[in-house]
């Protein structure tokens, strides 16, 4: 693959889950958006072709992505334009259409997607890949390998069934050479509006006792914010609401961990 349009970009973070439902699109926005409040400079490709749910968490859905002589131009998310956005939801025509296609035509357009937008200069760039260990998710990470990225975030969810995938997902990575950076527990507490006090809906610690289990580094856990739910079902500005939620502080310190995992003559 030749590197022009990822030339730029100093490292790439796959962001993966043994199966959906368990708020990866969610991880993959949030992280970015820590990162940015770092002073880094983040791409997020979203080729979860199934649900592109990000557009609409940032408010991006219906923008016309525009062409240039180097392939697709992302569209920036934020007023300081340090956060772009590629996802296969702006090529739909609607944002309710679902991509009914075989496996050869997805592979195709995530190999596409992968080589042809042009991102310009980037710290980080974090993709959102399809659950599971599909096809999909082999053609992302086969199209990405050449461009060494610097590792796998792996999200799941407290209870021992999500644990399970997720062991699947570690053995899918042991099998094709990409390093694990580590394990997300997300939806690991409920936090309340009032009181702020964090109780555990599900069970806790699943996460963590499995990257301890598989010899992983656990990241951290995310706290369930219902303010947040709210704040992406009515259309308000994540980016605005984000710092002030309990998520975004848990997030920080997985982003911060992320950033010490970074070489140092790289970050």
């Amino acid at each position: 693959a030749e590197s022009g349009n990822l030339a730029g970009v100093r490292h790439i973070i796959l962001i993966l889950s043994g199966k959906g439902g368990v708020g990866k699109s969610t991880i993959s926005t949030e992280l970015a958006l820590a990162l940015r409040h770092m002073g880094k400079k983040v791409g997020i490709l979203d080729v979860d072709l199934c649900g592109p749910s990000i557009p609409r968490m940032l408010r991006a859905q219906g923008r016309a992505v525009h062409q240039c002589d180097g392939g697709w131009v992302p569209v920036f998310v934020d007023q300081e334009q340090n956060v772009s956005l590629m996802s296969v939801g702006f090529l739909l025509e609607k944002p309710d259409e679902a991509v009914v296609w075989r496996g050869p035509k997805k592979n195709a357009l995530i190999k596409q997607f992968v080589s042809d937008v042009v991102w310009g200069q980037l710290d980080y760039l974090v993709v959102d890949t399809p659950p599971g260990t599909s096809d999909e998710h082999m053609a992302a990470l086969d199209a990405l390998r050449p461009y060494s990225p610097l590792g796998a975030v792996v999200v799941t969810t407290p209870q021992a069934v999500s644990v399970g995938d997720v062991r699947r997902e570690l053995t899918f990575c042991r099998k094709t050479g990409l390093r694990v950076i580590g394990i997300v527990e997300n939806m690991s507490g409920f936090v309340c509006p009032h009181c702020t006090e964090c109780t555990n809906v599900f069970s806790r610690g699943g996460g963590e006792e499995l990257a301890k289990h598989a010899g992983v580094p656990f990241l951290g856990s995310v706290p369930l914010d219902p303010e947040l739910t709210r704040c992406l079902e009515e259309g308000r500005d994540f980016i605005q609401e984000f710092p002030q939620s309990p998520a975004f502080h848990a997030l920080s310190n997985i982003a911060q961990k992320i950033l010490k995992e970074t070489p140092a003559q790289l970050s």
